[in-house]
């Protein structure tokens, strides 16, 4: 069974990373980038404190304990302890337009953050906002195949780790909340 999902995680890695367009490439270029995506999520983040109201304020608030704490658990816990080398540097024919980095493959640390951040927005804001934040998470993280820097396990794993962070954070939040309400002496509003 593990060597039919290992050799479905290869085909599908593959199928994705060949095909490729000028297009695409640029496109998956850009949005892989942390400098220029991340300079977009500041200012969305500096919007959500000052004019996103309660709502805004709480989720720019839990976004940094959120992203220090996938960001880490990623990098330098679970790529330490499973040490899968990268589609890049462990397969023939891979195409990797953007080079092949050293650090370990699994998990995505770009898949962890941008689902932990996806669901930290879902779980406070409905309507179109869940839409966008899954969609720009699994652009971001599609980038990560279509360059050869991750196998699609990687990113599932990923995803599935930051879903689970995020939600776990959420927890904790409203329980502290509720924690406080009861014992201030003025009312706090409650948790979202």
């Amino acid at each position: 069974m593990l060597e039919l999902l290992s050799r479905a995680d290869i085909s599908l890695f593959y199928a994705i990373n060949r095909a490729h367009h000028p297009w695409l490439d640029a496109l998956m270029l850009f949005v892989t980038d942390i400098k220029r995506t991340g300079a977009f999520l500041l200012i969305i983040w500096a919007g959500l404190l000052w004019k996103g109201g309660k709502t805004g304020r709480t989720v720019a608030l839990l976004l940094i304990p959120l992203i220090l704490l996938t960001d880490q658990l990623s990098s330098q816990l679970l790529k330490d302890l499973f040490g899968r080398l990268r589609p890049c540097a462990a397969l023939e024919g891979v195409r990797a337009i953007d080079g092949c980095r050293q650090s370990a493959s699994f998990p995505s640390s770009h898949a962890v953050n941008n689902f932990a951040a996806a669901t930290l927005f879902s779980l406070h804001y409905r309507r179109w906002v869940p839409w966008v934040a899954f969609g720009l998470a699994g652009l971001v993280s599609y980038s990560r195949i279509y360059l050869g820097l991750h196998y699609p396990s990687d990113i599932l794993g990923g995803a599935l780790i930051g879903i689970l962070c995020a939600v776990a954070l959420w927890g904790l939040y409203r329980r502290a909340a509720r924690l406080l309400r009861r014992s201030s002496p003025t009312p706090l509003p409650p948790a979202e």
